[in-house]
C-alpha cells in the first residue's frame, strides 16, 4: 500500500493500479473540415441517463485535444470497438503497423467507425480542465448498437469476453 503523498501517487503506480480496471475500447472521432480524425480512448464513461450524458478524457498532447478544443467543433463521435477491431485501436493509438482501411461512415456529417459495437454522436456540453487532460462532457444525440462482443482492455493488453 502506498503512503499518502501531497501530490498523489507517482504516475507509473497510478497507471499500473488503474490498469486493473477492465474497460472497453473506444475511438473518439470528429470532423476537421473535410478530414476525418480519430483517437483511441479507454477513458470513456456514462455520466447520466436523463439527460443522456457521457464523458471522454483527452490528453493535452493529443491532436484530438486541439481539435475538440476549437469552439466551432460542437460535436464528436464515440465508437465502441468490437472484439474484431483490435487493429483499429492500434491504428488510432498511433502504434506502428500496416496501414488500415478504416470503415468510416458518417451520420449527419460526423465520422464514425463502421462495424463497431456501438456508435454515439455527442454535442459538447461542457469542457473541464483536469490535470494533464481535458474532460469533454457530451449530450448523446444519436446512438446505434449491435449485440457483438466488445474489445476489452485490461492490464495493458487486449482481451475478449469468454
Amino acid at each position: 500500500m502506498t503512503s499518502p503523498a501531497p501530490d498523489g501517487i507517482p504516475p507509473f503506480e497510478f497507471r499500473q493500479t488503474l490498469g486493473r480496471f477492465a474497460s472497453g475500447v473506444t475511438v473518439i472521432t470528429a470532423a476537421d473540415g473535410e478530414e476525418r480524425r480519430g483517437m483511441t480512448a479507454s477513458a470513456f464513461v456514462s455520466v447520466s441517463l436523463t439527460p443522456p450524458l457521457i464523458l471522454v478524457s483527452v490528453d493535452h498532447r493529443a491532436q484530438m485535444h486541439a481539435l475538440l478544443s476549437r469552439p466551432e467543433v460542437e460535436r464528436f463521435g464515440v465508437s465502441i470497438l468490437s472484439a474484431a477491431q483490435r487493429h483499429l485501436s492500434d491504428h488510432f493509438a498511433g502504434r506502428p503497423g500496416p496501414e488500415e482501411a478504416v470503415p468510416w461512415f458518417t451520420h449527419e456529417g460526423l465520422p464514425l467507425i463502421g462495424g463497431s459495437v456501438a456508435q454515439l454522436v455527442c454535442r459538447k456540453q461542457e469542457v473541464i480542465a483536469a490535470g494533464d487532460h481535458t474532460l469533454y462532457l457530451g449530450l448523446v444525440e444519436y446512438a446505434r448498437y449491435t449485440d457483438d462482443d466488445p474489445l476489452v482492455y485490461f492490464r495493458g493488453q487486449y482481451h475478449e469476453l469468454v
